[in-house]
């Protein structure tokens, strides 16, 4: 299996780098206000104008046609990510508009949450399972909560899955061990909060951590 490795909620030269030289494959950008991670289009575009040999993901939550012009103008990402309420018939017409791959996350808290990953069969080429936020929370994802893993211990899904929330180096072993269960040709993990020293601070030795121990883990597989 190809693991897929996603460090997200990227906003400095010095975090792109280095999850870019540590060997993520895919770099995620957030815009959506609220976050404390929030970049403009033009602070996206300059932080991946030297990126090489990794996926930008534009992240973004319920935006409109207007916004997501101005992000995939500017930015030129390789693959939109709707992380917000977005249902079948939106995906189709984002994808349909860009041209991009689509990545859809999906809110879980308990096994009849899995049930909703059927509506995105045959549209979205990614699936992002997240926790649901805790309550309170105005941010969709990167709460550092995760859901209860071995709901996904049985998943057959035709789409590929990235496991995501509350992913730090301590858990990441049994985050593969879930993810490496399901059925799926391509699997991968979303990490944001996971490595940062405060909301959208993000620790640049974390990183280099975390994704040593992803290598070091992909090697042993």
């Amino acid at each position: 299996m190809n693991a897929l490795v996603k460090i997200c909620g990227l906003s400095t030269p010095e975090s792109v780098r280095a999850a870019q030289c540590g060997g993520a494959t895919h770099l995620g950008f957030i815009f959506f206000e609220k976050s404390p991670r929030n970049v403009t289009p033009k602070q996206a575009a300059r932080l991946v104008q030297d990126a090489s040999d990794v996926k930008t993901v534009a992240v973004t939550v319920n935006a409109d046609d207007t916004f997501l012009d101005d992000i995939v103008m500017a930015m030129k990402p390789d693959i939109l990510q709707l992380h917000g309420s977005e249902n079948r018939a939106r995906l189709a017409e984002v994808k349909q508009r860009y041209q991009l791959p689509i990545m859809k996350a999906l809110a879980i808290r308990d096994a009849a949450d899995l049930d909703k990953i059927s509506a995105y069969e045959g549209v979205a080429d990614l699936l992002l399972l997240d926790a649901k936020p805790p309550q309170g929370s105005d941010l969709p994802g990167g709460n550092g909560v995760s859901f209860d893993w071995s709901l996904i211990a049985s998943l057959s899904s035709n789409t590929p899955i990235l496991l995501s929330g509350g992913l730090d180096q301590s858990n990441l072993n049994l985050a593969f061990d879930y993810v490496q269960n399901t059925q799926n040709d391509l699997i991968g993990i979303d990490v944001s909060s996971g490595v940062e020293n405060a909301p959208g601070v993000k620790d640049i030795l974390k990183i280099e951590k975390f994704l040593a121990a992803c290598h070091h883990r992909k090697i042993k597989d």
